[in-house]
């Protein structure tokens, strides 16, 4: 595949960010690559890893002259981040995101852009619960979606160019409405990660249970918790505060559903359990079905790969 954009620069180099640069490097996608981080410790490695071209040491140092510049940095320092390199970049460039959380994103961000610009907010639906420059994989993408949300109508042009630089990552590419976006992601992610945490929290209250216990007897269920309870804290602090609105909402009705099945228990009511339980069954076969899983004992998480996503 042919050079896509010919100078590309990472705000942040996580995990997303590291295997946007494994991936594009492999699939010859992108030509210089700049990168930059807050922590001069990630500087640091990204120099000795040889992760990037060049390693800026700043945001607006990094933008100079750049094609596309994505901002892979958590939800809530993302208007900081546009404040600083506003000045900086290059009339025409793309400037995108890979944050989880859309219409937020959009009103921190975009005030701080000149016109000249093409903000197109994008969000990969892959991850694993590690974190920072030496966590990346080419393969993270594969087979996976990427949701391209831009906010109104974005020019055909630059939003066709990020649609095949994502397809050229391995990801299946979808364009989707910011607000649509946001609850989506609420469902599939945010509240199941809230939940975890929740889960989790509860076992390491429980005095019952004593710690050990906790580690040693942890069946599967558990012990999926616990790998998406240690996501990066930071990041999931500012999705829910930057998505309150769906979070309250899909909350409210996990209550109510969790409430149902609390009377059908304290009943005895078996129907009511065997059917609820028979229909969710039926969502994982078709998260199988539709290739985002395997139903191996392991759930396929092969090479750290299934792990939480943003």
């Amino acid at each position: 595949m042919s050079v896509i954009y010919e100078r590309v620069a990472f705000i942040g180099l996580g995990l997303i960010a590291s295997s946007m640069i494994h991936a594009g490097r492999r699939a010859g996608l992108q030509g210089e690559i700049v990168g930059t981080a807050r922590s001069p410790e990630t500087r640091a490695i990204a120099r000795e890893d040889g992760l990037c071209d060049v390693v800026a040491e700043t945001a607006a140092e990094a933008v100079k002259d750049a094609d596309l510049v994505v901002l892979c940095v958590p939800v809530g320092a993302m208007g900081k981040v546009a404040e600083e390199i506003g000045p900086h970049l290059k009339p025409g460039c793309t400037v995108s995101d890979v944050g989880s959380v859309k219409r937020a994103v959009i009103e921190a961000v975009k005030p701080h852009l000149p016109e000249s610009v093409h903000f197109i907010p994008a969000h990969p639906l892959a991850g694993t619960e590690h974190s920072g420059p030496r966590a990346g994989f080419a393969e993270l993408f594969e087979n996976r979606y990427t949701l391209i949300v831009p906010d109104g109508d974005a020019d055909p042009a630059a939003l066709a160019r990020l649609e095949r630089y994502w397809a050229g990552l391995g990801a299946h590419v979808e364009i989707m409405e910011p607000e649509h976006h946001d609850l989506v992601l609420m469902v599939t992610s945010h509240a199941p990660h809230l939940i975890a945490y929740t889960m989790v929290g509860v076992a390491d209250d429980l005095r019952r249970v004593t710690d050990s216990e906790v580690i040693k007897y942890s069946a599967a269920g558990f012990r999926d918790f616990t790998r998406i309870a240690a996501s990066d804290p930071t990041m999931w602090r500012d999705v829910f505060l930057n998505n309150r609105e769906a979070t309250m909402e899909i909350l409210g009705r996990f209550i109510e559903e969790l409430m149902r099945l609390q009377r059908a228990i304290r009943k005895e009511d078996g129907d009511l359990l065997f059917d609820y339980f028979t229909r969710t069954r039926a969502i994982r076969r078709g998260i199988i079905e539709a290739g985002q899983d395997t139903a191996a004992p392991d759930f396929g998480r092969g090479h750290g790969k299934g792990g939480t996503e943003g």
